[in-house]
């Protein structure tokens, strides 16, 4: 296999043999070998189920691929074989490098072993050896962040727990390929953005096979994707065509060909009524309606800094500068952020940026444009307040995070100073948006039936 070959597989197959009752699982060991033996046909006592079938593809070092696919298309079962945790039936997987997979929850550890001992043990199967895990460990305690647990047998983890701890631990050790399966879906709003951080950062050098039903995860974070159906590649290429060709045959499985996206001949529409009918379409504010639930993470907010200045304050507000806890989208709101001065800064800029849950950037801004031509001092021991007024956007259903940051300097020249990740998180819920990163308010949509 070529150097900038990260995975090759070819033709590859998995059978599963399915009994009806266990007698026939000892039939199947014993029987064929007699008929065989005494020249009978042989009678095959299961029915065979091919999870994965005659599978082919490549990818190289360095890139993103997205496997999509239904329940049961065999999206796990090739990931198990890629990592090696089950055997094939026919083909060959070629593997440059260490590979480290997130695939079903709890798979690597013992559920009566303690989050620490399963750190040791599940690295171990890594590659690790004790002496690198014990280096390690307390960046993987710290990532995983589950308190007291770490010390608690794994059979007590919520499940959101245990892919804490799994994700902490695939990400100090190493790995050249990077497998994420859809069990990163059931961590917290804050764990995600942790795991969509570090996972665009792998990116920059690491080689990543993501699995996901969510088709704009996979244009998102993903240069190209296979698409299964029923264990068989449907279809291979570049992230957004797939995605679409995926989407298009779901929906016509929803609703029939009706959906399917083709030409049509005009006279097929049939005669109309020459009456115009219209129909105006009002309060547009209402139809796309997001409802914000802000939830004030600044106390378990992490990033970095250098210790010359720390934010103490994040807060978003009403019009009026109240904190009502529930916003709606197309609301002014107030966002503050206050900054402690530990030493003399020139130019002070504050700034925020909101992401999605995929660590998407959605907007932000900063005060340099608006202070760059009178600039404000700021010395050690006085606290800076910023204020931004905006209108929320309408956005989906989803979870949010707000970053903040304080940094010094001008447009070509600045530092961080302190910069904070998730120092808010935003639950958007009874939003009528559904395609789309946000919703936009019309002032008037019409329909009109023409002659």
């Amino acid at each position: 296999m070529s150097s900038e070959m990260a995975i090759k597989v070819s033709q590859l197959s998995k059978r599963f043999e399915i009994f009806q009752q266990p007698r026939d699982r000892l039939k199947q060991m014993i029987l064929p070998w007699l008929q065989r033996g005494v020249g009978l046909r042989q009678v095959q006592y299961f029915q065979e189920f091919w999870a994965v079938r005659d599978v082919s593809f490549e990818v190289r070092r360095g890139e993103t691929v997205g496997i999509i696919g239904r329940n049961g298309s065999g999206k796990s079962t090739l990931l198990q074989m890629i990592c090696g945790t089950l055997t094939p039936t026919h083909g060959t997987v070629e593997t440059t490098g260490r590979i480290a997979a997130l695939l079903e929850l709890g798979s690597g550890f013992n559920p009566e072993f303690t989050g620490r001992e399963n750190v040791y043990l599940n690295a171990s199967l890594y590659g690790l050896t004790r002496e690198q895990t014990a280096q390690r460990f307390k960046q993987i305690e710290q990532f995983a962040d589950i308190g007291d647990f770490i010390d608690q047998p794994v059979k007590t983890y919520s499940s959101g727990m245990m892919v804490r701890l799994a994700f902490a631990v695939i990400a100090h050790v190493d790995a050249d390929i990077l497998v994420v399966d859809e069990a990163l879906s059931v961590g917290d709003a804050v764990f995600t953005q942790k795991c969509m951080r570090f996972i665009r950062k792998f990116q920059e050098n690491g080689t990543l096979l993501f699995v996901s039903h969510d088709t704009s995860a996979v244009q998102s974070l993903c240069e190209s994707a296979v698409w299964l159906n029923h264990g068989e590649v449907r279809r291979t290429g570049a992230a957004k065509e797939v995605s679409e060709a995926y989407l298009q045959y779901s929906l016509q499985q929803i609703y029939g060909e009706e959906a399917k996206l083709a030409s049509f001949d005009e006279a097929s529409l049939g005669n109309h009524d020459d009456t115009i009918e219209s129909h105006d379409i009002e309060h547009s504010q209402q139809v796309y309606s997001s409802e914000y639930h802000v939830e004030n993470n600044l106390s378990e907010a992490n990033g970095w800094t250098t210790g010359k200045a720390k934010i103490t304050a994040v807060e978003l507000l009403d019009a009026g500068g109240s904190n009502p806890g529930v916003f709606a989208g197309g609301e002014t709101v107030r966002l503050r952020i206050r900054t402690e001065a530990y030493d003399n800064f020139s130019q002070p800029i504050l700034g925020f940026l909101v992401k999605d849950r995929l660590g998407q950037d959605l907007f932000g801004e900063n005060t340099l444009p608006f202070s760059a031509f009178n600039p404000l001092k700021l010395k050690m021991g006085q606290i800076l307040e910023g204020e931004f007024v905006f209108t929320l956007p309408m956005l989906p259903n989803g979870q949010y995070a707000i970053m903040a940051s304080f940094a010094d300097g001008d447009l070509h020249n600045n530092v961080q100073h302190h910069w904070l990740h998730d120092a808010i998180i935003l639950h958007i819920s009874s939003s009528k948006v559904r395609w789309g990163l946000v919703g936009i308010n019309f002032d008037k949509v019409s329909l009109n039936i023409l002659p």
